[in-house]
């Protein structure tokens, strides 16, 4: 039988997608905000209402573990422990992630003694699972549980819709939203609350104490693939569902595998691949361009040295040894390798000769070297003798306009300030 042919397993993978499709988009918020362990404390703090609510439904004599009745009383206790968060940052001199600290501390161990009151006083067999709320336990899920995450689900997503510009601004700049006269402290609340009913809907599914996680990992994972708020919402949404039905399939695939942590370590290895592979933050694509830039930097040093030993003899497109360039700065073969395969140097017995694109490079890194000199001599009054090293680096590092700009910035000069010509074209 197919998954989808098993109606226990196809509510699973219902619940765990919704929940990461859920908490991925939310959390992309979260983390703009710099309030990554927020979800962490709502979660914790959600404990003590679930319980509560279990004994306020066996006092009025209805069914205890009722979905709604539970997730009212998480939503209640996560939602003050929203607002103590918020006030305690607000009115006090305590920073948020103290009062982040107190509250989960504080909420949490409410929860733990009425956990631990229930399971000793309470009889019956209503008690059974209460505790799954700590870890989570997604085979447990019922339909009636996965119509009360759709609907909360829907309620979510409607109100990201119509409010996502002004979440957007709220996310990068309260200042700016409070002069354009946005109610700064009620979309808080709100963006806040919306956390807690992404908190509360995983609860069963993942638990008190991994819910954190999805909250994160999905939109840490999307913030390495996009600079758009947009489509960081969609993209940790995706990914989202995809660790939730991913891990909840590998879950159900061997027996006492428990669903909520195979969830977080498949949203956890989506995190690693973006970190290894996203084109522009990823660490892999990061080490390429960093040794792309090595090996440019090498090329332009040796055609720096060809120029220079030009300068000093007054023949730019003389041939010069291989041990001439090793004895000033150690330029090896691999380094004229491939500036001959870029068409910069020609290669003449065991000799080098500056080509009229290398000249033409090696005038404008000597150029970019020596205003650089100047302007820091004009402008900091550093002494000729500190001047060197940093224009070694920064003559790799700024682009051609910045370089015009600096150089019209001092006036077109002629020389730097060791009397040294500054190069103004290619000499052959």
């Amino acid at each position: 039988m197919t998954a989808w042919g098993d109606p226990t397993l196809r509510t699973v993978l219902l619940g765990a997608g919704l929940l990461g499709l859920l908490s991925g988009a939310l959390g992309c918020f979260a983390v703009l905000r710099r309030q990554s362990l927020l979800g962490d404390a709502l979660a914790h703090a959600s404990l003590p209402g679930v319980c509560l609510a279990f004994l306020a439904g066996s006092a009025l004599g209805i069914d205890p573990k009722h979905p709604l009745l539970l997730l009212a009383g998480a939503l209640a206790t996560a939602w003050i422990g929203m607002l103590l968060i918020l006030g305690i940052a607000r009115t006090t001199r305590l920073k948020q992630d103290a009062a982040i600290g107190i509250v989960l501390s504080v909420l949490f161990g409410i929860g733990i003694a009425l956990l631990t009151y229930i399971l000793k006083n309470v009889g019956g067999a209503n008690r059974a699972g209460l505790d799954k709320f700590l870890f989570g336990q997604a085979a447990s899920l019922l339909p009636r549980d996965l119509q009360v995450m759709a609907v909360l689900g829907l309620v979510v997503f409607a109100t990201l819709f119509l409010l996502f510009k002004q979440f957007q601004v709220l996310s990068f700049d309260p200042a700016y939203a409070a002069s354009l006269g946005m109610p700064v402290r009620r979309l808080e609340v709100l963006l806040t609350s919306l956390l807690v009913i992404a908190v509360v809907v995983g609860l069963q599914t993942v638990g008190v104490v991994l819910m954190a996680a999805m909250i994160v990992t999905p939109a840490a994972a999307a913030r390495q693939w996009t600079d758009r708020l947009g489509r960081m919402v969609l993209l940790a949404g995706l990914l989202g569902a995809a660790a939730g039905v991913l891990g909840a399939t590998i879950s159900s695939l061997r027996s006492r595998l428990p669903t909520g942590p195979v969830v977080v370590l498949c949203a956890t290895a989506i995190l690693g691949v973006s970190l290894l592979f996203a084109p522009r933050r990823g660490l892999l694509w990061a080490a390429l361009r960093r040794a792309r830039n090595r090996r440019r930097v090498r090329v332009e040093n040796l055609l720096k040295d060809l120029w220079r030993l030009g300068e000093g003899d007054g023949s730019f497109d003389a041939v010069r040894a291989l041990s001439d360039l090793r004895a000033v700065r150690g330029a090896g073969r691999p380094d004229v390798v491939r500036a001959w395969r870029d068409g910069l140097v020609r290669l003449e017995g065991t000799g080098v000769r500056l080509t009229a694109e290398g000249a033409e490079r090696a005038g404008r890194v000597v150029r970019n070297h020596r205003l650089w000199e100047l302007y820091l001599s004009r402008r900091l009054d550093l002494p000729d003798d500190h001047l060197h090293r940093d224009a070694e680096e920064m003559e790799h590092a700024l682009d051609h306009e910045v370089w015009e700009e600096i150089d019209a910035a001092l006036g077109r000069p002629r020389a730097d300030p060791h009397g040294r010509p500054i190069p103004r074209g290619s000499p052959l």
